[in-house]
């Protein structure tokens, strides 16, 4: 059973930590930069952005928008990013290692009894007998790059299935998506937004779900640089508790449905100025609707999976084995699970 630790330590945190996170400071002018992939499982920062709660805690966000994990964390360690959501890469990790990444809070995670994403089979492949992940043996597994979450979550579908598959790196989420479309690649795995459409179409088909495989994954998370972690604890607590807002709204729209369809209505078309842009509100709205996905509550963080993920890194030899949770994550800032 997973269980639940109450960080609160932190005196800056005051008898706003009953919440598992500080209420913003009183702060002007702390231009920051926050990276993002243009996916609905990043809307906690878009409403952020959007609803005022990060001008609230007087913080002036610029978003910058990324095509990859790997590259986002490259940002994060150079400075030109301040804080970023995103999948735990192996970039990110040796990252971390250089000491120049923490993760500190949670973003998406599996959860039972929401839809999930989706294990994906190209037409091609479907039409010859590929209709499960059980005939994942020999066939070609879409990813960005080795160490990224799709290497991690086919490696993990491939072990539960006994079979070996072949990774192809296409750098790019797009070019993952153009390749299983034209049967170049037989396999891939993501969040439901992008996937419902693509079965929609035709050319590619949803054989699975990665929950069944990682229950309780931690999809993503919010990370920054060491120094903010360390140094700038007043404004990483500050984005995190307006980011979390955002989150909250998120999740009572769209998972709880606590607005009826009037919020849903409204939520999804503040999300489409940032998803789906190139596609008329009408078109783009299902997808957005269809994707909904519970965002972590706080940031919480399930330390559980992120040792799992680790250990996985350490085995495929994509990261040092002497690399620990400690050097990767700074849990002082929110609710952990498991570990």
């Amino acid at each position: 059973m997973l269980t639940i630790k109450r960080r609160t330590a932190l005196g800056l945190m005051g008898a706003a930590a009953a919440s598992g996170l500080a209420a913003p400071a009183i702060a002007q002018d702390r231009k920051i930069v926050v990276g993002a992939l243009r996916f609905t499982s990043h809307s906690g920062s878009f409403i952020a952005v959007e609803r005022g709660y990060f001008a609230d805690a007087g913080l002036d966000v610029e978003l910058k928008f990324f095509q990859a994990a790997q590259p986002m964390a490259v940002a994060i360690a150079s400075g030109d990013v301040d804080y970023a959501v995103t999948a735990i890469s192996g970039g990110l990790i040796s990252l971390a290692q250089k000491g120049a990444i923490k993760v500190i809070g949670g973003a998406l995670s599996e959860e039972e009894g929401i839809d999930g994403q989706k294990i994906l089979a190209s037409d091609a492949a479907f039409q010859s007998g590929f209709t499960s992940p059980s005939g994942l043996d020999g066939k070609s597994f879409g990813m960005t790059t080795a160490g990224s979450s799709f290497h991690y979550m086919g490696s993990k579908i491939a072990l539960a299935e006994g079979a070996t598959p072949t990774f192809k790196p296409l750098q790019k989420v797009g070019a993952i998506i153009g390749a299983l479309k034209s049967g170049q690649i037989d396999a891939w795995s993501i969040v439901p937004h992008i996937a419902k459409p693509l079965a929609g179409s035709g050319a590619v088909h949803i054989i699975g779900n990665v929950s069944d495989y990682l229950p309780d994954y931690q999809v993503t998370t919010v990370f920054t640089s060491a120094a903010n972690a360390a140094d700038e604890k007043g404004m990483t607590s500050d984005f995190l508790a307006a980011y979390s807002k955002g989150v909250a709204d998120y999740n009572a729209t769209m998972i709880d449905k606590a607005d009826g369809e009037d919020g849903i209505n409204q939520l999804v078309d503040l999300i489409h100025t940032y998803v789906y842009t190139d596609r008329p509100r009408e078109k783009a709205a299902p997808s957005i609707i269809n994707g909904t996905m519970r965002l972590n509550e706080n940031a919480a963080l399930n330390v559980a999976s992120v040792k799992d993920q680790l250990a996985w890194f350490q085995g495929e030899g994509l990261v040092d084995a002497d690399i620990t949770l400690d050097t990767l994550l700074d849990t002082s800032y929110v609710d952990t699970i498991g570990g």
